[in-house]
């Protein structure tokens, strides 16, 4: 881990920092609070209402990790408390909400994955849940903070403004959700709030209420929301266009040798410190070479020891339709097989979830149905399939996708 840097010029941290940022209120005021010498206080809030994190969550961590190296401090705020209400940035409905026990639970999770990303030096990480302060407040309290912002102002949140022309109901508690939020950075003193460009409202509103509360209004920065492999959508779990933080080091790199040639100087960009001079090198060139090194860089990231000409061999090897040596290997119990038939089977749906590739037998005949599933290389396309014993006996390899691959062996 680098060395965290004290003393850098002013004008050399704004140009770390502004990198990849789309919104910054404002620069003057980043300037001025730098100036001061003393370690920023820079939040980032995040309901876990999800415990897995990909690359799209690094974008704004990596943000993060610049100002650690600078010697400010972050502050990576759980909102447990807030889960309960739900985000509603960006929602064309209201979103379920969580118990507290659910987003804790989460959140453990959550902050193990941070820190594959930030450093963990106490003075420069604090790790907060704003279940701390927003237990305590008394409904006298919260008509107080309410009594801050004009509904009229609550509403000129875009997505709000949506629900309404279309029809489609608001409940009163997402309207508190951008004064809770914003409660936050008065309660944390924040210098910089960070967040994507769907935060950029509620951030303000936190920039606004610091004003009233006596605070030196925090900085607002927002970061462009990562796209998926998909090439349309934000990247997403639910969506399967993403690349998982704790994705194994070769599968990390053929995910990221798949990334659309569009979204390369985006993805050097956000997910990489290398120079704009070597990026724009790198696009004029062959997508390849550049997807080659994109890949290196990030997985290098995360994988300082990784064996990056092997994952690159295996990606090579099965782009092919080659199968790797190194895969998991399961051992399937005899006590599995169908003993109904003079020839002891089972079947394939079944195999796929005793192998942990589907979680049902009908997920399975699914993935099988659309022609996402490999034996031994060659597609299988029978939902209700069997396998024999003396089949498992010699060994099989089934595959999902490009690159999740499991071999296969009987077990008495």
């Amino acid at each position: 881990m680098n060395e965290i840097r004290t003393n850098v010029p002013v004008d050399e941290q704004l140009q770390i920092l502004r990198r990849g940022v789309v919104d910054l209120v404002s620069e003057e005021d980043l300037r001025r609070k730098i100036e001061k010498g003393q370690p920023l206080r820079v939040k980032l809030g995040a309901d876990p209402t999800r415990p897995d994190l990909h690359l799209g969550h690094a974008v704004i961590l990596r943000k993060m990790r610049q100002f650690q190296d600078l010697g400010h401090k972050v502050i990576m705020l759980i909102g447990d408390f807030t889960a309960m209400i739900g985000d509603p940035s960006g929602k064309s409905k209201t979103r379920p909400p969580l118990t507290l026990a659910e987003t804790r639970a989460n959140a453990q999770s959550y902050l193990e994955q941070c820190k594959l990303i930030l450093r963990d030096e106490p003075e420069v990480l604090e790790l907060r849940f704003n279940g701390e302060w927003l237990e305590k407040l008394t409904y006298e309290d919260v008509i107080r903070l309410t009594s801050k912002y004009t509904v009229a102002r609550i509403l000129e949140r875009d997505d709000f403004t949506k629900r309404l022309s279309g029809g489609v109901p608001i409940a009163m508690h997402e309207l508190l959700y951008p004064l809770t939020q914003g409660y936050d950075s008065v309660a944390l003193r924040a210098d910089v709030e960070l967040g994507g460009t769907d935060q950029l409202f509620n951030n303000l509103v936190g920039r606004a209420l610091q004003r009233d509360y006596d605070q030196d209004p925090q900085v607002v920065m927002t970061l462009p929301l990562l796209v998926g492999l998909d090439g349309t959508e934000k990247m997403s779990k639910s969506l399967d266009n993403y690349i998982g933080l704790t994705d194994e080091p070769h599968l990390m790199f053929a995910k990221l040798m798949k990334v659309p040639d569009p979204l390369l100087d985006n993805y050097f960009t956000l997910l990489t410190d290398l120079p704009r001079e070597r990026i724009d090198e790198l696009l004029a060139g062959h997508p390849v070479a550049a997807h080659r090194e994109l890949a290196r860089e990030v997985v290098r990231w995360f994988y300082p020891d990784a064996d990056l000409d092997a994952a690159e061999e295996r990606f090579k090897s099965v782009a092919k339709g080659g199968i790797p040596e190194n895969i998991p290997t399961i051992s399937v119990p005899a006590a599995e097989l169908d003993n109904s038939l003079d020839t002891q089977r089972i079947s394939m749906a079944k195999l796929v979830v005793l192998s942990g590739l589907e979680p049902s037998n009908g997920a399975a005949r699914k993935l099988i149905q659309n022609r996402g599933l490999k034996l031994n290389g060659a597609t299988y396309a029978d939902p209700q399939g069997q396998v024999s014993r003396a089949e498992l006996e010699t060994g099989l390899v089934i595959q999902k996708g490009k690159d999740k691959f499991v071999r296969l062996t009987l077990s008495d």
